[in-house]
């Protein structure tokens, strides 16, 4: 089966909890690459009111095989109750950028590379 990829997104409150989230993706090989944003204004429904905070956006980028361990391992240092947790499909992805992706998710990958 032809893998492919995925962008995870989520929002945290603030770096250190994006910082953990990254980190703990890229040393289990989750992930190929986390991206943190900087501060956003969120604006959301909980609860029956509406609410509002200033989140960072984090992007990983997985192979969607993945996505089940990835979810889990953002919960692990997610504080929020409810976090985000959503998938996009990469619907067209530059080949060796892919390649690279793949190989990077890979397990054992940071073992092959040595």
């Amino acid at each position: 089966m032809h893998d492919t990829a995925i962008l995870v997104l989520t929002h945290v409150p603030d770096r250190a909890v994006a910082q953990a989230v990254a980190r703990g993706l890229l040393d289990e090989r989750l992930a190929a690459c986390v991206n943190i944003g900087g501060g956003v204004d969120s604006l959301y429904h909980w609860q029956g009111r509406i609410e509002t905070g200033e989140e960072l956006p984090v992007v990983v980028k997985t192979r969607a095989s993945l996505y089940t361990k990835v979810e889990e391992a953002i919960r692990k240092f997610h504080p929020y109750d409810t976090p985000e947790i959503m998938a996009i499909p990469a619907v067209s992805v530059e080949r060796r950028y892919l390649d690279w992706l793949l190989a990077e998710t890979r397990a054992g990958s940071a073992r092959e590379a040595r």
